[in-house]
């Protein structure tokens, strides 16, 4: 998070505001192609070999490259729910780090397709079937890109309830459950190089979950800690013996029953507070 923040006061002044709007226009531009001309579409394609011999604009134009192309009705409504989600992100989070999640999982998406290509081209050479008729040549759209938006959503609200399909109300991490699900079970049935392509589309939200949560407490000495303590609580007390004391004032729960005693994970060694100096008091070291 210190490396972020050096780089948001560094590169904040390039971000793109709205850049959710932006994505939007894009995939309505490629959906218009779509029904127009779906024959353009093969020119803006993300297609390693055909970047490598000179149409590098392939490795921005896939954008455009629609993440559904169903009834007008359903793209309609699936790009508004997109969009308010990633609206939603970029006030929550900001500008520039928005920015570095989305530019983060094409970047990533663009790496994976050159992976996948490299395999393919290695294992055609060398005859090895399992690769066979995998994704090379196939149009890599922005589903996935989509999806981590929803997935980080639900993660910084996962009780937000909306209404699916405008009637069945249900919480984001309800459905990002269902969509994991999904994800998990065609990971599971596709091809190697779809495998790479998926995962790395998908790399900006796995970093972005693990950078959220607090590994700390499943290191040994934390869960250690935690182990000792339940043990202290599950062991009878004699009678003038409590269970719990602040290290900073001394109270029990004798003192008064309503007060709540937490462990600091920050200080070294097991000290307790009460729920007053809890985040008051300096860790000891």
């Amino acid at each position: 998070m210190n490396f972020m923040n050096k780089l948001e006061r560094k590169f904040s002044r390039y971000a793109i505001s709205n850049l959710t709007m932006y994505l939007i226009f894009g995939y309505v531009i490629g959906y218009v192609l779509s029904r127009v001309s779906p024959q353009m579409l093969n020119l803006l394609t993300l297609d390693p070999y055909q970047i490598l011999h000179g149409q590098i604009w392939r490795l921005v134009t896939w954008v455009l490259i629609p993440p559904s192309t169903q009834s007008v009705l359903f793209y309609a409504i699936m790009l508004l729910f997109y969009y308010q989600l990633g609206m939603n992100l970029e006030r929550t989070w900001g500008v520039f780090r928005y920015n570095v999640y989305i530019f983060g999982g094409i970047l990533y998406t663009i790496i994976g397709a050159f992976v996948t290509w490299l395999i393919m081209t290695v294992t055609a050479v060398y005859g090895n079937a399992a690769f066979t008729g995998a994704i090379v040549g196939t149009q890599i759209s922005t589903y996935y890109i989509c999806m981590s938006i929803f997935l980080a959503f639900a993660v910084c609200y996962p009780d937000m309830q909306i209404l699916l399909y405008f009637i069945i109300p249900i919480k984001m991490k309800w459905m990002a459950y269902v969509y994991a699900a999904l994800m998990l079970v065609d990971l599971v049935q596709s091809s190697w190089p779809r495998r790479i392509v998926m995962v790395m589309s998908l790399l900006n939200f796995v970093i972005f979950f693990l950078s959220t949560r607090d590994l700390r407490r499943y290191s040994p000495k934390e869960v250690h800690r935690r182990q000792v303590y339940r043990q202290a609580v599950r062991t009878p007390q004699s009678a003038g013996v409590t269970k719990h004391k602040c290290a900073i004032c001394g109270r029990t729960e004798k003192d008064d029953p309503s007060l709540e005693f937490r462990f600091c994970s920050k200080c070294e060694g097991n000290y307790e507070y009460c729920q007053e100096h809890l985040f008051t008091h300096q860790h000891v070291r």
